[in-house]
């Protein structure tokens, strides 16, 4: 729970991993009657605890401390008779929040990671201390890792538009000054079957005492216009992302959103998955759809991250990066048939000397763009930290070859090679070799060609995905490369076939 700035509280509700039984068990009917009173809101959380945090958007510091639901009365209690004094009076949470409670620089505990949804109604409580931001961004997405303690994006979504609906519908006629408005950040994502709810929730926090402000937006398999009609929506100074998935727009539906998208001047994560767009295509419609999406992305003055997954890019890299006020720091261009001059002009690009996170995935990598593809690595070598290689065509002589520029990339942390057909030989010697790249720490790695019986050559990388391999002989490939790392004083970084038991790093984590 936030102490008071500015006259205002700062919260974010918040649950995840290392939870205790007394916070699971803490009824929210607790937590009304402690909280309620006093912030001048009825908070009704599902489940943890109520952490203050640093008003960012109003740059005011705050000190940032965790208490688990069980303990909310009793702090309450004595925030009441001295408002001020609230971090200082639980030190035995510190454990628990990862912080000094009164320190001015908090840095929250790493276990702490999923975002639980609150509901939210007005009261008529004094003005003097009333909840001015409720801070919900921050759920992990839906996947292998998540907590199941923890609530999905899927879950806060629904919650927020549920709240949201009901407070409107509600109203309120009590006599008084009017609820003070509450600023409700989150992370909003929205299919099909969820759109026209959410639809109506943001039309209904026009006005609202609650005032939702999305921060990242991802919409699904979600037709052109509903699209647009929930962009229309949105406060242009709080998103950060727009992610479009398996949405089908092609260069055309791309030409009519991307303006919509072009008015956040903040954004700065961009990503377009599978929209299956044909930059190539010869129809005059389709270059001037083209031209006109590079059009508006020139507008962009914030963004940073840009994945184009599964668009044919072909000889079209230039035009597409050409267009940028500012240099990429994340690029994902999986699955973009990339020609040997697209990596060329990536490398000479000013975004190369600026990449943290690079996404090559489904380009073939082992003929004549090997070479360009070394020269990208060479110029990001010294910012790059997340490296994605999965399905390149890489054998051993190419990777080989590769290694003294990898090598370089001394920041790397991540290295994904999954579905190359590279042998047991190859492996262990880009095991050797990176032994200079001390922040490495996860190598998602191919089941080895030497583990296959009857694998064609070279094997399609469908064939490394499916067929069937000699467990006795991987449990010894396993075996030796764990010796390897333990004898070279490296048992904390992973080597693993397991390319779905770890999400995606996000580029916002990096």
């Amino acid at each position: 729970m936030g102490r008071p700035m500015g006259g205002g509280y700062v919260i974010a509700v918040r649950g995840g991993a290392g939870r205790g039984a007394a916070d699971r068990e803490a009824g929210p009917v607790a937590v009304v009657a402690a909280v309620g009173p006093v912030l001048g809101w009825s908070v009704l959380s599902q489940r943890g605890g109520l952490h203050g945090q640093e008003d960012c958007c109003a740059s005011r510091a705050g000190a940032h401390m965790a208490l688990p639901a069980a303990q909310l009365p009793a702090a309450a209690a004595g925030m009441c008779s001295l408002q001020p004094g609230l971090a200082a009076r639980a030190p035995q949470h510190r454990e628990h929040a990862g912080c000094d409670p009164g320190a001015d620089s908090p840095a929250p505990h790493p276990r702490d990671r999923g975002w639980h949804t609150a509901s939210l109604q007005p009261t008529r409580a004094p003005r003097k201390h009333a909840l001015r931001v409720l801070d919900m961004t921050g759920l992990l997405d839906d996947g292998v890792e998540q907590d199941p303690g923890t609530m999905s994006m899927w879950d806060c979504t629904a919650a927020v538009a549920r709240t949201c609906i009901a407070q409107q519908q509600g109203g309120t006629a009590d006599p008084g000054p009017a609820p003070i408005p509450v600023e409700v950040r989150v992370d909003l994502r929205v299919n099909r079957a969820s759109y026209s709810f959410l639809r109506e929730a943001l039309r209904s926090s026009v006005g609202s005492p609650l005032r939702l402000c999305c921060r990242d937006l991802r919409a699904e398999d979600l037709p052109m216009r509903n699209t647009v009609a929930l962009l229309q929506l949105l406060d242009a100074g709080c998103l950060r992302r727009v992610d479009l998935r398996f949405n089908n727009l092609g260069l055309r539906g791309l030409s009519v959103i991307i303006p919509h998208v072009a008015r956040f001047q903040h954004l700065a994560s961009l990503r377009l998955h599978y929209v299956h767009g044909d930059s190539r295509q010869p129809s005059v419609d389709g270059e001037d759809n083209f031209r006109y999406f590079l059009a508006q992305m020139g507008r962009f003055t914030c963004l940073r991250e840009l994945s184009m997954g599964s668009s044919l890019l072909s000889g079209r890299l230039d035009q597409l990066l050409s267009t940028l006020q500012s240099p990429l720091e994340s690029l994902e261009l999986a699955f973009c048939a990339l020609l040997p001059e697209d990596l060329r002009f990536l490398a000479r690009s000013p975004h190369a000397v600026h990449l943290k996170k690079l996404d090559l995935s489904g380009n073939d990598l082992s003929g004549s763009q090997l070479e360009p593809f070394q020269g990208l690595l060479q110029a990001a070598a010294a910012t790059l930290l997340h490296l994605e290689l999965t399905e390149c065509q890489l054998a051993d002589t190419q990777l080989l070859a590769t290694l003294p520029v990898l090598t370089r990339c001394t920041s790397l942390r991540y290295l994904g090679l999954y579905g190359n057909p590279l042998s047991m030989a190859g492996l262990k010697e880009l095991l050797r070799d990176s032994v200079v790249q001390a922040e490495l720490r996860t190598v998602v790695h191919p089941f080895p060609v030497d583990c296959y019986e009857g694998l064609p050559w070279p094997p399609p990388a469908s064939v490394l995905l499916e067929a069937s391999i000699n467990e006795e002989k991987f449990a010894r490939v396993e075996a030796e490369l764990h010796q390897l790392l333990l004898a070279s004083g490296r048992a904390h970084v992973l080597w693993t076939t397991d390319i779905y038991g770890r999400l995606a790093a996000d580029y916002f984590s990096l």
